[in-house]
């Protein structure tokens, strides 16, 4: 026989048994269904929590740090004193260093750690408190340099506008809340308008000083003549003039859309760049911070010569620079590499070794760590695995009682169960869950239990 032959036989048989056919098939058809959807099911949701997870930024970036200014001032007086200075490396509860810097990070630094492998660009992080003048109002605002291109999510949602377009450019971006305080009915009014970042101009401090030490060191100088306080003479108009601010502009190009929404990673801020209501070049923030210096950093920054940690020409580095790295397992690597050119950092990493270092600390043992992480990965597989199991309950269910209506119903049969969910079944799916997530916890929980309590608790 022929394959043609043998191929008709079959069609001849399916005709004459028509109803037998049609139950098989409906049955390969509601199988293969329900195999897909439950599958693409998982798949979505797998997708949509990394895509949560990646939207935070908090497994690809790195926060390091250099000698920061205060460190550098204080450091001449701490060789004669025989003590450190840790506690100036201390940079708040939320991040803290895994060792103390013994490098700046100038911009020779930032250039040298973005050639290492797997790292996508460094960001210097540069935080400003200005008065700033927009649209009639003028508040104390919160100011950030921002990296450009900038590849992080939370310069991806706009709600008008975009990005700034180079790193040069006179450009701003706002938040949705700068739009709000400032008086903008909509964000797109803010779009094409003029944010003034004011400051006193530097020959007002040189004067203000220098009439200070003339007062000190003249005080029987009794000033110009007057009747009883209202000057007889005229007065130099030069002294309204010192008056006036020194204002540097931008232009508002985009809108951030920040509002909090339902959802991990939905609005709000991300990643490890401190929060801030106008971002501007990095460049443009930079070079504001170095002149328009406040009273401390001024002193700070005259100590540090003194000391003979900067040379008179050398300009202190960056604080703390924000590294994205191009995919989350280069972050080891990065971070060992950064700790061998003599750089602190930080990820969240560290928060997670820092409570493991405080259970050992307080007598944990290694045994104890590991079943913590392996209790938790059994609650997820049985959690996840008894609401699968009570998923494919629903779906078959749902699945028999639609078959019987438009299959069965029809054709005056009897109600059948197309699918069947036995009790051994149920058990062997969550079994199966609980066995994979204690599986999947074994590396981790091996690594948690050889952490070190001294290292993770080196800072407190």
């Amino acid at each position: 026989m022929s394959f043609f032959d043998i191929l008709q036989l079959a069609f001849r048989n399916l005709r004459q048994a028509k109803l037998r056919a049609l139950l098989t098939t409906m049955g390969v058809v509601v199988g293969v269904a329900v195999i897909v959807t439950m599958v693409s099911f998982g798949l979505g949701l797998q997708q949509n929590m990394l895509a949560r997870f990646g939207a935070l930024d908090l497994f690809n970036e790195i926060t390091v740090f250099g000698r920061s200014l205060t460190n550098l001032a204080t450091a001449g007086f701490d060789r004669q004193t025989g003590r450190t200075s840790e506690g100036g490396e201390r940079r708040g509860p939320r991040l803290k260093p895994d060792k103390n810097p013994t490098r700046i990070l100038d911009d020779a630094a930032i250039a040298e750690i973005a050639k290492i492998p797997g790292v996508a660009y460094v960001q210097p992080t540069i935080s400003l408190y200005v008065y700033t003048r927009a649209n009639g109002h003028v508040r104390f605002e919160p100011a950030s340099g921002a990296s450009v291109p900038n590849g992080s999510s939370r310069f991806k949602t706009f709600l008008a506008g975009g990005m700034i377009s180079s790193p040069d450019a006179p450009e701003a971006v706002v938040t949705d809340t700068f739009t709000e305080d400032f008086g903008f009915e909509k964000p797109e009014a803010a779009l094409g308008q003029t944010i003034e970042f004011l400051a006193p101009p530097a020959d007002s401090k040189e004067k203000s000083s220098n009439e200070n030490s003339k007062n000190q060191n003249s005080p029987s100088d009794e000033g110009p003549a007057n009747f009883f306080g209202i000057p007889l003479d005229e007065q130099d108009s030069s002294d309204a003039a010192q008056t006036n601010l020194v204002a540097r502009k931008f232009r508002i190009v985009g809108v951030l859309d920040l509002h909090l929404k339902e959802g991990p990673g939905q609005g709000g801020m991300v990643g490890l760049l401190p929060g801030a209501a106008i971002y501007v070049p990095v460049r443009a923030a930079r070079q504001w911070s170095l002149e328009h210096r406040g009273p401390m950093s001024q002193v700070a920054l005259a100590l540090a010569r003194q000391s003979g940690s900067l040379n008179e020409n050398e300009a202190e580095g960056y604080d703390a620079a924000v590294i994205r790295v191009t995919d989350p397992v280069a972050l080891t690597d990065v971070r060992k590499r950064l700790t061998d050119l003599g750089f602190g950092s930080f990820s969240i990493v560290d928060q997670i070794e820092h409570e493991i270092g405080i259970m050992k600390a307080i007598g944990a043992e290694d045994r104890e760590i590991k079943l913590i992480f392996f209790f938790e990965a059994a609650v997820i597989g049985a959690l996840g695995g008894v609401i699968g199991v009570l998923a494919g309950w629903g779906m078959d269910g749902l699945a028999n009682r639609l078959a019987y209506r438009f299959i069965l119903k029809p054709q005056a049969a009897a109600y059948i169960d197309f699918f069947s969910l036995p009790p051994w079944l149920s058990a062997s799916a969550i079994a199966f869950a609980l066995i994979v997530s204690i599986l999947a916890a074994l590396y981790p929980a091996a690594r948690a239990a050889r952490i070190d309590p001294v290292r993770a608790l080196r800072h407190d």
